[in-house]
């Protein structure tokens, strides 16, 4: 078989069930990708492979509904094994959206910078998963052993059709909050000692800043494209595919660094008529 496009990379990693190797695939076709555009004699081209509606999934986790994910308190083990296992499935989710990214829009022409930014950031994502796996068997557990969020995906459904639509819900609204909420999960776990942990979570926070910002530059250019205005059109997807506002607090300084100002976000704290 001939080399891969990086269309049919990014479909290969959607289609694999197996969570572990869909990390490891990740970062082997990252690897390949970006050795590639080092070398003066090797291209690989981008392609046109047709990702699936929904990527392949392993047999456990079992998925619910946000409701009836079990509720555990953070002060135990217990409870802090569960916010380690989700925020893997975050992340394994997250491995799948910058694939998916890449394979579902192939149609838009993009320049090359924009293909560099999501394998990396696909790369990083598979391995902030295999810091959390490896976190989560210090607590004598693995991804799998609990429940998870059946509804990560739905954004990914909601823009299928929609690039910028895509762009402003995932990176920009759902990564965001990534940014809001991992500085008091780093402090549960400095109070109780477990630097393993906190050393991941810090790894996992300052490169999921690249992530945002990422989707705000590709979307300030696809605006810019089409003589649309960044902040009005933001909102009017935000409203159109996000199923609720945006709740504070907000950590601005991170958002800010992302190239998210404070005039993306906070009008979308307000409930819409």
């Amino acid at each position: 078989m001939g080399v891969l496009t990086l269309s049919e990379m990014a479909v290969d990693v959607l289609n694999c069930t197996d969570a572990a190797e869909k990390a490891s695939l990740s970062r082997e076709y990252a690897k390949i990708w970006f050795a590639a555009r080092e070398s003066d004699s090797t291209s690989i081209p981008l392609g046109n492979a047709t990702p699936p509606p929904n990527p392949a999934r392993p047999d456990k986790p079992d998925l619910l509904s946000p409701r009836d994910v079990p509720k555990r308190k953070i002060g135990t083990e217990k409870g802090r094994t569960a916010l380690l296992h989700a925020i893997a499935h975050i992340e394994l989710n997250a491995v799948d959206l910058h694939w998916d990214i890449i394979a579902r829009y192939c149609d838009t022409e993009m320049p090359i910078g924009f293909y560099d930014d999501w394998v990396k950031a696909a790369d990083e994502e598979a391995k902030h998963f295999g810091l959390l796996c490896d976190c989560l068997a210090t607590y004598g557990s693995h991804y799998g052993a609990l429940p998870a969020h059946a509804g990560m995906w739905r954004a990914a459904i909601d823009t299928a059709d929609d690039f910028m639509g895509r762009l402003a819900v995932v990176p920009m609204v759902l990564e965001a909050r990534g940014l809001d909420v991992t500085p008091a999960m780093i402090d549960i776990f400095k109070g109780i000692k477990d630097e393993k942990t906190v050393e991941a979570m810090a790894v996992i926070y300052q490169e999921e800043v690249g992530h945002v910002a990422y989707g705000s530059k590709w979307f300030h250019f696809l605006c810019g494209r089409h003589n649309l205005d960044p902040k009005d059109e933001f909102h009017r997807l935000v409203r159109k595919y996000f199923h609720s506002k945006l709740s504070p607090p907000f950590n601005e300084e991170k958002r800010a660094e992302a190239g998210l100002p404070p005039d993306f976000y906070w009008p979308l704290t307000k409930d819409q008529s």
